[in-house]
């Protein structure tokens, strides 16, 4: 029985989440877990995340930290270890020169960015973000209630230029928001077109929010790039987000990193010390000593790499072979966004119908591209073993040509 004069109105969503949307990359892989959950063979081509491993050698130094005692609070900034071992690992893979103080050890890369944008941003700014983008990036944004601005890169094959941000910086911006490699295309950013549109937006005192989480996951001759190796006058401008999740296949253990000037890196301390405090402690430990050990951190990346490479050798080319579909060649990361408009229909009027049809017709999970701001495409990521690849691969192109057929019918 309903007591009297309880109210049965729903929840009161605050506005600002009422804005945002939940993360699509998230529901597909809940999708894929579902079916299984069912007794399906689900084929997922949506994860996000390594399908390696964490290295033992990082296992091993997270329970060597709680042998020591490490169960307790760290600064709100993070252990002096973790924030000294970043910044040495820095200096030394990419002749960097910045503070070990400018470093914030946050819970994962996700709350890196957060931190960073909820510092900077007011109601009423704009944030220039180039399409198609992670997920996130624009929610944050509707978080704090201030305004996307969204760049269109197409005509570009999806690279950002700075001449691109230049024509779309406005009396309101405030800061723009990018990553390289880009998830979800795989393209990559030069180091020279990287340092134009930083220098184009500090001459307009417009803030660079850099997204780093794929930083070593780079194919030659694409180059490995950080904005943390700028002049301190460009660096006053950039928050660089880092993360452990992709590049240590360390996604569940929550663990990132922010590299700002002191001014920011004080905002982004203060508005943490009010959310989570800090990551957890023997954490921060087992990558300090990570990244402390060079060289086998390396081995350990450079192994991970030439896996992917392997399967972005077979898979680009096997997309591009699809009659109809077009896909651009991933520089980076572990994705492939592939252009599936040629086969909208009455029947398919957008890519959220055609990853519906994979997953119905074939259980192969996909990403729509909507999600990305890129409607008309599905990201397929090869974060999974090659023969799982080519199994999802055919049925997709089985499927699209069946589709191709029956429209010409």
């Amino acid at each position: 029985m309903t007591p009297q004069n309880i109210s049965t109105e729903p929840f009161p969503v605050s506005r600002n989440v009422k804005k945002m949307q939940a993360s699509s990359t998230l529901k597909a892989a809940q999708v894929a877990a579902d079916l299984r959950d069912k007794g399906f063979d689900v084929i997922d081509l949506s994860v996000g995340e390594p399908d390696f491993q964490t290295p033992d050698f990082i296992k091993d130094f997270a329970w060597e930290g709680l042998q020591k005692g490490l169960t307790k609070y760290t600064p709100t900034s993070g252990l002096k270890t973790f924030q000294e071992s970043i910044a040495e690992f820095y200096a030394e893979e990419f002749n960097t020169n910045f503070s070990p103080k400018e470093v914030i050890a946050t819970c994962g890369g996700k709350q890196a960015l957060f931190n960073a944008a909820c510092a900077l941003l007011n109601p009423g700014d704009e944030a220039l973000i180039p399409k198609p983008y992670w997920v996130t990036f624009p929610e944050i944004v509707n978080f704090v209630g201030a305004k996307n601005v969204f760049i269109e890169t197409e005509e570009t094959d999806f690279i950002l230029t700075a001449e691109q941000v230049k024509n779309s910086i406005a009396p309101k911006t405030k800061l723009l928001i990018l990553n390289s490699p880009n998830n979800p295309t795989g393209r990559v950013i030069s180091p020279e077109e990287m340092r134009r549109i930083i220098q184009v937006c500090a001459e307009k005192e417009v803030y660079v929010l850099t997204d780093e989480c794929y930083l070593f996951f780079v194919y030659p001759p694409a180059e490995v790039f950080t904005s943390a190796s700028l002049p301190a006058e460009l660096r006053k401008y950039i928050c660089v987000a880092g993360s452990f999740s992709k590049t240590y296949a360390m996604t569940g253990w929550r663990i990132g990193y922010t590299i700002a000037d002191d001014e920011w890196s004080r905002a982004m301390s203060k508005l943490q010390s009010h959310s989570t405090s800090h990551p957890t402690s023997f954490v921060q430990y087992a990558c300090a000593c990570a990244v402390q050990n060079h060289k086998k951190s390396k081995e350990t990346i450079n192994l991970m790499l030439s896996e992917y490479g392997k399967r972005r050798a077979w898979l680009i080319p096997a997309l591009q072979e699809i009659e109809g579909a077009k896909c651009v060649n991933p520089e980076g990361a572990f994705y492939a966004l592939v252009d599936v408009r040629g086969f909208l229909n009455a029947e398919l009027k957008a890519s959220a119908d055609i990853a519906d049809l994979f997953l119905k017709e074939a259980h192969v999970v996909v990403t729509d591209g909507a999600g990305f701001g890129a409607d008309g495409f599905v990201r397929i990521s090869y974060a999974t073993d090659l023969e799982n690849l080519k199994k999802g691969v055919a049925k997709i192109k089985n499927l699209l040509q069946a589709t191709k057929t029956k429209t010409a019918i």
